[in-house]
């Protein structure tokens, strides 16, 4: 079984239907991502450590008193790829009867496809085109990595939901034209632009754009 050090909990939504659609779900709120999307509405995940850390025991407790409550459990984040022990906590919930879907921006290809064959969906936030990545995330190379993921996920055959958060003050429409193109060449199908949503984001300067209420 995981322990703290192979897989970090800074969150657990006991109860949601909108972090996979058309399924009641718990999901798990993994601490640490390596990317810091100016956007984000979970900064607070970010840090590798985080202040409320949720023991693994805990949430196995929680999940198997949800046994023929739930439709399946979600790992989120941050970015659930960046735990050492995610494999094993997904056969472990995988083996208590759940389906089992994961948020990911793929920065860890590799990892993504270990767990790939355990997946029954796969929520992917694709972050821009893949020379205007490390703009948005912030770390280098994350283009290279967020596309080979990409591909894995589309080759996979497992269900998936391709979306892109847009503030107007990070990505143009040119840009959102390059990646709906490099979308379409990998593969992937029914990419939907979600708007950036102020809550829970940690940079005024874009909460407060004064382009967030221009028309169009």
């Amino acid at each position: 079984m995981p322990s703290l050090t192979d897989i970090r909990i800074g969150g657990l939504a006991r109860l949601s239907s909108c972090d996979w659609p058309g399924e009641l779900v718990a999901t798990i709120f993994c601490q640490g991502c390596p990317w810091a999307c100016r956007y984000c509405h979970n900064p607070h995940l970010i840090p590798a450590q985080g202040e409320g850390q949720i023991a693994w025991r805990d949430v196995l407790d929680f999940i198997g008193s949800r046994k023929g409550l739930l439709d399946g459990v979600v790992f989120s984040g941050g970015e659930p790829t960046l735990q050492p022990g995610l494999r094993q906590a997904i056969e472990t919930v995988r083996a208590m009867g759940f389906r089992i879907g994961l948020h990911t921006g793929g920065p860890y290809p590799g990892r993504l496809a270990e767990v790939l064959p355990l997946l029954d969906w796969v929520g992917f936030d694709i972050k821009a085109p893949r020379n205007s990545y490390d703009r948005i995330t912030g770390a280098r190379h994350s283009g290279n990595k967020a596309m080979r993921s990409l591909k894995l996920l589309l080759d996979s055959g497992v269900p998936y939901d391709l979306r892109t958060t847009v503030h107007p003050d990070l990505l143009s429409l040119e840009e959102l034209k390059m990646l709906a193109e490099e979308v379409k060449a990998a593969g992937g199908k029914d990419h939907r632009i979600q708007a950036f949503r102020p809550d829970g984001c940690a940079d005024e300067e874009l909460v407060h754009s004064p382009s967030l209420s221009r028309p169009g």
